[in-house]
């Protein structure tokens, strides 16, 4: 009897065994490209109007689902990314970015999309931009350096105030990923390559506001002082990301699921689009270095079909927030529009500061050419994987993101789908959507000043209620202010951004 019973514990411990291993077999690969500062109308395909050609991202969508109403968390990069990662709104924990030198955005205590991941299997990377801190070893822990930009005195960290051989703790390798690759944030120091939980090359040098070796093509946007690696060239940056990421994509191994969040530091600023990709726009060189994020892309899903493995990928697009304000001489100058028809862009609570491009491709199970109307959001795309995967995880985790899945599988009807989002960049101003309405709970959704050359182009006006209220489905433009015509509706939006600020916001 108990060479009989072991005979069925070690047949049973078999069969459990094959079943994980074809399970994990079945489970798809994750990518995430993660564009920067590229906004809803710079995406070819959904811009009648646009001066730059996306032909990547075109035949992505043409092979997948497109969103045409999707929200990033925040107006800005360092919150929408901890909301992207965590799935819950940045207005939890943070408002701002992690300026240079700054701590980690995230507690121990969060629990992350590549963690969940990992816990099953999944090999996970993260390679690019990161934008979300670390524990920097000081030596001095007050910046020993000034200097005078944006017409005042900063302090600044020099290269004698950090020790660079001791290992980075508090980065990716901590919140769930197996590796990293990247330059942390392109305008902001260092200037070096950081691999895994060290530099590859320890900063030797300084680099002064805004004064590349070679200027930008077009624009800079506050490359701010600090330690560099000499002869540091930004220019180099997205090509060799590219590299690392294609390198990366052909040493994964078909029977091992993994999880790919490329974080892009294109098209921010600054403007810097490769020598091949000059004049392939309309829209100058921003338009050129938007053509080669596009062509980034390309090299990602060419690298996933050479090796075999796009059959079996879920592959996800987006942009952290709307486009930088210089996208107000754009509309002028080019008649390109990155902000598309929306109000506003970057930092502002406008719809054009968070409706961004959104794209997922999933062979066999999107219908191809799908376009979708329905309401989502950046932090949904934790709990979308988490269904996909079927991975359980702690109640705590995630707490504002909704799965998606069956609008991917078209099978949305009668599902309980999410009908309002919350947005914000500065701690008192909200914009909150429910349904057809949106409430700004401020006279204006601007952070960024709107210039006026602008708002006689568009023909738009600046209102003068305490708050804002606008019908999306017949105006999405925000240009017909409904705040004095519906109270009973402002109530109820008072009243739900109440119990959310409630479960937890940062004031």
């Amino acid at each position: 009897m108990k060479i009989f019973s072991l005979v069925i514990l070690f047949c049973l411990f078999s069969c459990g065994q094959k079943s994980i291993v074809k399970d994990k077999k079945q489970q798809p690969n994750i990518v995430i490209i993660y564009a920067d500062d590229m906004g809803y109308g710079d995406l070819n395909c959904q811009n009648p109007n646009s001066k730059i050609p996306t032909p990547n991202l075109d035949q992505l969508a043409s092979e997948g689902i497109r969103f045409t109403d999707a929200h990033s968390s925040s107006g800005i990069c360092s919150p929408s990314r901890f909301a992207l990662l965590t799935g819950q709104y940045h207005w939890r924990r943070t408002h701002n970015i992690v300026t240079s030198f700054g701590p980690p955005m995230f507690k121990d205590s969060d629990i992350t999309l590549p963690q969940t991941l990992k816990q099953v299997g999944y090999k996970t990377a993260a390679i690019g931009k990161w934008h979300l801190g670390w524990n920097w070893n000081f030596i001095n822990k007050k910046p020993s350096g000034e200097r005078t930009y944006w017409g005042r005195t900063h302090k600044t960290y020099l290269v004698e105030d950090i020790d660079w051989e001791a290992p980075l703790t508090g980065g990716p390798l901590d919140r769930g990923f197996d590796y990293y690759f990247g330059d942390g944030t392109i305008n902001f120091p260092p200037y070096a390559w950081v691999e895994n939980d060290k530099f590859v090359e320890a900063p030797n040098d300084f680099f002064e506001f805004n004064q590349f070796e070679r200027e930008a093509k077009e624009i800079d946007w506050d490359s701010r002082p600090g330690p560099k690696v000499a002869g540091w060239d930004p220019y180099t940056v997205l090509p060799t990301l590219t590299k690392k990421t294609v390198s990366w994509i052909h040493n994964q191994k078909e029977d091992e699921p993994f999880f790919l969040y490329l974080a892009l530091p294109s098209p921010h600023a600054p403007i810097i689009p490769n020598d091949e990709f000059d004049g392939k726009s309309e829209a100058g060189a921003y338009g050129d270095f938007m053509f080669q994020t596009d062509w980034v892309a390309g090299q990602v899903l060419k690298a996933l079909k050479d090796k075999g493995l796009d059959e079996n990928t879920i592959v996800i697009f987006s942009s952290d927030n709307g486009p930088e304000q210089f996208a107000f001489e754009r509309a002028q100058k080019f008649d390109h529009y990155s902000m598309g028809d929306f109000r506003g862009l970057k930092r502002d609570i406008w719809e054009g500061g968070h409706h961004i491009p959104f794209i997922v491709k999933w062979p066999n199970n999107i219908k191809p050419g799908t376009v979708s109307d329905k309401l989502i959001s950046q932090v949904d795309i934790m709990a979308t994987i988490l269904d996909i995967t079927n991975i359980k995880t702690s109640e705590k985790a995630a707490m504002d993101s909704q799965s998606f899945l069956s609008i991917l599988t078209g099978k949305s009807e009668g599902e309980h789908l999410r009908t309002s989002t919350i947005h914000n960049t500065n701690r008192k101003g909200f914009a909150v959507r429910n349904g057809k309405w949106l409430y700004i709970n401020q006279s204006t959704g601007n952070v960024s000043k709107m210039p006026d050359y602008y708002k006689k182009l568009r023909g738009y006006k600046d209102f003068k209620t305490k708050g804002l209220l606008f019908d999306l489905d017949k105006d999405p433009e925000q240009r017909t202010n409904l705040y004095n015509q519906y109270p009973k509706v402002i109530s109820e939006m008072e009243l739900m951004l109440k119990k959310e600020l409630d479960r937890g916001y940062l004031k």
